[in-house]
This record gives structure tokens, C-alpha cells and sequence, in this order.
């Protein structure tokens, strides 16, 4: 609304839909395009053609090349790559803010949880003496124990749950939440706040947390990814590789390897075998 609600489903074509990309949101980018536009017409009218009321609709997305125009007409680029949490950050990020903001951005970190998850978190949820979180459900993932360390589980026990701000809302629900925000919005204006006073760059729960889990058990640990995928609650290795994993270092790393072979070469490679070999 308003721009389809007088159109009947069988005129709506893929086109008309994508074009309204720049007619609703000119400064978006096209990804945001997809998620709030394309994405929800697309399920209204397949949801309609489940029920037998119309055809389906196919809409295809939007190609790299206007990606790239379109990040250029709005002067900001769509996918920046994240910047993985790490222990140093975490532990400057606690420095500057109270107990229980900290464990906030801690708690994602050590279990790859969501914002909305560790939001979402009930003292029903928590059994600390066996340092066991039951983690609510997200991206089709059910409700799953999550092990947790015992130092976290021991901070965690001197947070007492509370209750999110009212808002104004009659019909606000205020549950006791281990955290105590009912919302992401609240806890980025925070965030960001947080990470000026340490003067540390500016990573967001999701980065910090759980693209930080991926690559700290991947790159610096060295865990196998079926254990990772596991535990970090990711469908397969393949989603955990090309979406969560970071390269650190890629360049150093890579020549490094290439003397470390070369020199191993030199050392257990004779020459007489060289010889030989040609022979």
C-alpha cells in the first residue's frame, strides 16, 4: 500500500514489483529492496496461490551490476564485510559498560546466538548450575541446550532478571528477560555508544557475536566445522564457510605457507632425488 492495493494479482508482473525498489526506498540498498519489498509481495501472492486463488508469481532479483549502480547513485556501499568479534574486543567492550551489557555482548559471543535470542531468554531458560541455556528457536532452528562455560555461567548468576522499560503501550507485555530489553533497537543506540567510549571500532551484536563465534572456533582455535555447525546451531558447513567464515591475516598467512614449503622442500628434497626423478 498504496502502490498494488487497487491491482488485481493476475496484472502484478516481476517488473512492476522490482521497479518499486527505487520509487519507495531510492536510498536503500537493493538487498533492502528484496527483504521489504520483493520478499513480502512475492509470499503474499504465493500464499493466495496455495489456496487456489491465483497464479504464482516469480520475481527475480537484482543482478551485481545494480547493486553496483545503485551503491553508487546513493554513495554508500551494500555488503560491507563484516569485522569478526574477538576476546581482545569483548573484553575491552565489558570495560566500558555495566555487568550486565557485557555479558550481553559476551553470551553471543561464547554461544552464537542472535540478538533476538539472547533478548528473548527467560530465567525458565537458564539452568547455570549445569551451565545449560535452553536457546528459544530462530532461522528454522528449534528450540536447542546450549552448553555454556563455567566462568559465563557464574557471571550470569549474578544478573537478576528484569523487566523491559514500559514503553507507553497499554497492551506492552513485560516479561522478566534475563537481559532486561524487549527490543534490538534499544540495545544498538547503546552498542554504538559503548564502543566510543572504548575507542574500539564499531562491531554489532551479529558481527561481534556471531560471525565472531565462526571465526574465533574456525581460524584461531582450529575446531573442526561439523563441530562448529553444530554447536553454533548453522544447517551445514557450506552456510558456516561462506557466510560466517572470515580470512584474518589471508595475505601474511599465505606467504608464510610459501616459505614454510619451500624451505621444507630444500631441506628434505636432495638433490640425487631431483635427478632421478628426471630421469
Amino acid at each position: 500500500m498504496p502502490y498494488l492495493e487497487n491491482i488485481p494479482v493476475s496484472e502484478i508482473t516481476g517488473t512492476m514489483v522490482r521497479d518499486l525498489g527505487p520509487i519507495i526506498s531510492p536510498h536503500n540498498s537493493t538487498d533492502t529492496w528484496r527483504k521489504q519489498i520483493i520478499n513480502p509481495v512475492r509470499a503474499v501472492i504465493n500464499h493466495a496461490h496455495d489456496l487456489g486463488k491465483c497464479e504464482a508469481l516469480k520475481i527475480r532479483g537484482y543482478s551485481n551490476q545494480e547493486r553496483e549502480k545503485q551503491d553508487q547513485r546513493r554513495g554508500k556501499q551494500s555488503r560491507p564485510e563484516k569485522v569478526p568479534g574477538d576476546w581482545s574486543w569483548i573484553l575491552e567492550f565489558r570495560k566500558h559498560t555495566d555487568l550486565r551489557f557485557g555479558l550481553l555482548a559476551q553470551f553471543m559471543f561464547e554461544t552464537a546466538a542472535r540478538i533476538s535470542q539472547a533478548l528473548a531468554i527467560t530465567p525458565d531458560d537458564l539452568d547455570l548450575k549445569n551451565c545449560v541455556v535452553s536457546m528459544p528457536p530462530a532461522k528454522g532452528f528449534p528450540r536447542t541446550p546450549v552448553k555454556l562455560s563455567k566462568e559465563l555461567a557464574a557471571e550470569l548468576m549474578e544478573l537478576k532478571p528484569r523487566r523491559p522499560r514500559r514503553t507507553g503501550d497499554p497492551n506492552q507485555e513485560r516479561p522478566m528477560l534475563l537481559f532486561g530489553y524487549a527490543s534490538r533497537g534499544s540495545v544498538y543506540k547503546r552498542w554504538k555508544r559503548v564502543c566510543n567510549a572504548a575507542k574500539i571500532d564499531v562491531r554489532m551484536p551479529h558481527a561481534a557475536g556471531r560471525h565472531g563465534f565462526a571465526t574465533e572456533m574456525l581460524n584461531r582455535q582450529g575446531i573442526d566445522p561439523h563441530s562448529v555447525a553444530k554447536q553454533g546451531r548453522w544447517a551445514d558447513t557450506r552456510l558456516l564457510f561462506e557466510t560466517y567464515g572470515h580470512a584474518e591475516d589471508a595475505e601474511s598467512k599465505v606467504q608464510l605457507g610459501l616459505s614454510t614449503g619451500r624451505a621444507q622442500a630444500l631441506q628434505h628434497t636432495p638433490n640425487n632425488q631431483l635427478k632421478n626423478n628426471k630421469e
